[in-house]
C-alpha cells in the first residue's frame, strides 16, 4: 500500500512539476529563458533595447524587465514549448538518396546517421561488427546501399535477375528482422488485443465457410506483403520512445477493461433512449422576437417599418398611371438621378440635399474612394503576410526607411511606457507617487520624440519638392514646355507621420490629463497651513 501511494505521489508531483514550468510566475523569473527569446528574435531584441535605453531613470532594470514581460508572457510560454521539444526519430534509409558526381554514385554518411541505422536496424548492426575489421567502412557501406539486404530492411521486393549479389551480405538475408535476438533483447512479451490479432482469429474462430477474406485480412508470410510488415515495424519502433497517453497498470489484469468494452460495443442496433429535455412553449412569438428589435435597426429601417402595406402599394400605383400605355420606364429619372444638374447650382442653395444628384453622386464616389485609400495604405494584405513593412508601403506613405523605422522604433517604445504608465496608476500604491510622476515626464519626452519624426519628415518632403522644382526648370528650359506641378499633392512629411501617430498621441495626452486632474484633486485635499 505504501508502494502505491509512493508511486502516485511521484506521478502527481511529475504531472505538478510540468504545469509549473509553464507557469507565468515561473517564467518571469527565468532570465536564460528570457535572453533565449530576445536573441531569436531580432524585432523584439530591438524593442527591448530601446525601451530599456529611454526608461525613467527610477525605474530599476528588474523592475523594468518585470514590466516588460508581464505582457509578454504568452510569447516566453510559446517559446518554452518550443525549445522543450526536440527532433523525433525517422526512417533513416528511406531519407538517404544517393547522389550521382560525374556519373557516379555516392552517398554522404554522418555519424548520426550511422548511429540511428544501427539502432533502427540491428541486423546492420550484426553485419557491420562481423565485416568491417576484414573489410574498409567505405566498402562496407557502398556495398550495403546497393545490396539485397537494403532493399528488404526498405520493405522492397528482392529481384533475382537485376539486384547484385553480395556474399557477405546475403547471407544475412535468411534471418528474419522480426525475431532477430538483438533486436528483441530485453523486450517484453506483446500483448494483441483480440480484435487485431488477425492469426489468432483464425485459430480461435476460424470460419472456412463464404467468401475468402481479403488478402489484407489474411495472415500471411513475409515474401508476400514486406512493405506492410516493415511499415509497422518502423513505427513502432518510433513511437516507442514517445509517451503514452493512456498508460496503463503493468500489473493490472490481462485484457480489455470495461471503459474500452463500452467503447467498442455496437450501439447503433440499440434502442434509442427517450428525451428527457425540456420542452420550451411559447405563447406569443410575436412578442418574444420584438424585445429589443427597436436597439438593433437602423433609422431608414425604422421608416420603414411605420409604412403600411397600403401605402406603399398606393404610392407604387400612383408611380405606374403616370406612365403612358407602351412608353418605356426610364429608371434613372424613377430614382431622381438629373445629368443636367449642376453641382455649384445645388451647392449654393439652401435645399437639402437630394438623393441621385450630382451633388450627392459625387460627395459618396470621394468618400469611397478615400476610404479604399486608407484601407490600402494602413490595411494591405501584405502587411498581415509578412513581419516587416515592405518597400512599397513605406512609398505609399511618402516616407523614407529611415524616418519610417525610426517613427516605428518610436511608435513601439512609447507604448510600453503608456502600459507601465497605466500599471503604476491602477496599483493604488502611494509609495509609487514618485515614479508616476516620472513616467508622466517621460511620457512628455515621447510627444517631443514624435515631433522631432514630424519635423524630419518634413524636412526630407520639402527637400522633394525643392529637387523636382528644379527638375521642372530643367525640363522647361531644356523643352520649353511647362510641366503641371503641384506641392500639395506631395504625399509625405509631418501630415503623414501625424496621420499614423495621432491615435497614440490623443492616448498620451488621455493620460497626462488624466494625471494631473487626479494630482489637482489630492492636492485641493491637503490642508493649508
Amino acid at each position: 500500500m505504501t508502494m502505491a501511494q509512493t508511486v502516485a505521489a511521484a506521478a502527481a508531483g511529475s504531472a505538478k512539476g510540468d504545469e509549473d514550468k509553464y507557469d507565468g510566475a515561473a517564467l518571469l523569473k527565468d532570465i536564460k529563458l528570457q535572453q533565449s527569446l530576445l536573441n531569436s528574435n531580432p524585432s523584439l531584441r530591438q524593442r527591448f533595447d530601446q525601451a530599456y535605453k529611454e526608461k525613467p531613470e527610477s525605474i530599476g532594470p528588474q523592475q523594468f524587465m518585470t514590466q516588460f514581460w508581464e505582457n509578454r508572457v504568452h510569447l516566453l510560454r510559446s517559446h518554452a514549448v518550443e525549445t522543450s521539444q526536440g527532433v523525433g526519430k525517422y526512417n533513416v534509409l528511406a531519407a538517404l538518396k544517393p547522389q550521382y558526381v560525374n556519373g557516379e554514385k555516392k552517398m554522404n554518411l554522418s555519424k548520426e546517421q550511422i548511429h540511428i541505422i544501427f539502432a533502427q536496424h540491428p541486423l546492420v548492426r550484426k553485419a557491420y561488427n562481423e565485416n568491417v575489421p576484414r573489410r574498409s567502412e567505405d566498402e562496407f557501406w557502398s556495398q550495403f546501399f546497393g545490396s539485397r539486404l537494403l532493399k528488404k530492411l526498405k520493405g522492397e521486393k528482392i529481384n533475382p535477375d537485376t539486384d547484385p549479389i553480395v556474399p557477405f551480405l546475403d547471407k544475412y538475408l535468411d534471418l528474419n528482422v522480426d525475431t532477430d535476438p538483438l533486436q528483441n533483447q530485453g523486450a517484453q512479451e506483446l500483448i494483441v488485443p483480440h480484435f487485431l490479432d488477425v492469426e489468432g482469429n483464425e485459430q480461435n474462430h476460424s470460419q472456412r465457410l463464404g467468401n475468402r477474406p481479403d488478402w489484407t485480412m489474411r495472415p500471411n508470410s513475409y515474401d508476400k506483403v514486406p512493405i506492410l510488415r516493415t511499415l509497422n515495424r518502423m513505427s513502432e519502433k518510433m513511437m516507442k520512445d514517445v509517451p503514452p497517453a493512456d498508460i496503463v497498470d503493468r500489473h493490472a489484469p490481462v485484457g480489455m477493461d470495461e471503459d474500452t468494452y463500452k467503447e467498442l460495443q455496437l450501439r447503433d442496433l440499440q434502442r434509442a433512449e427517450a428525451d428527457n429535455r425540456v420542452v420550451l412553449k411559447v405563447k406569443d412569438q410575436g412578442r418574444l422576437f420584438a424585445i429589443g428589435q427597436g436597439l438593433h435597426t437602423s433609422s431608414s429601417a425604422s421608416t420603414y417599418a411605420k409604412r403600411t402595406p397600403s401605402q406603399v402599394l398606393s404610392t407604387i400605383h400612383k408611380d405606374l398611371n403616370t406612365i403612358s400605355p407602351g412608353a418605356a420606364l426610364n429608371l434613372e429619372s424613377a430614382i431622381g438621378i438629373d445629368e443636367d444638374s449642376s453641382s455649384d447650382e445645388e451647392s449654393g442653395s439652401r435645399k437639402k440635399a437630394r438623393v441621385g444628384s450630382k451633388s450627392t453622386r459625387t460627395a459618396a464616389t470621394s468618400e469611397i474612394v478615400k476610404a479604399i485609400k486608407k484601407r490600402h495604405t494602413y490595411d494591405d494584405d501584405l502587411l498581415s503576410s509578412q513581419d516587416t513593412v515592405s518597400n512599397e508601403q513605406i512609398a505609399k506613405l511618402g516616407v523614407s526607411r529611415s524616418v519610417f523605422d525610426t517613427l516605428s522604433m518610436t511608435h513601439n517604445t512609447t507604448v510600453e511606457f503608456l502600459h507601465y504608465f497605466w500599471a503604476v496608476y491602477y496599483s493604488g500604491d502611494a509609495d509609487r507617487a514618485n515614479e508616476v510622476a516620472r513616467l508622466v515626464e517621460t511620457l512628455d519626452k515621447s510627444l517631443d520624440r514624435i515631433k522631432a519624426v514630424e519635423t524630419t519628415a518634413e524636412l526630407e518632403r520639402t527637400a522633394k519638392i525643392d529637387q523636382l522644382r528644379k527638375d521642372n526648370e530643367a525640363f522647361t528650359q531644356r523643352t520649353g514646355r511647362r510641366r503641371k506641378f503641384d506641392p500639395n499633392s506631395m504625399p509625405g512629411g509631418a501630415k503623414a507621420v501625424n496621420d499614423i501617430m495621432t491615435p497614440l498621441t490623443r492616448a498620451i495626452q488621455s493620460a497626462i490629463d488624466q494625471y494631473r486632474k487626479a494630482l489637482q484633486e489630492q492636492m485641493s485635499q491637503l490642508p493649508t497651513s
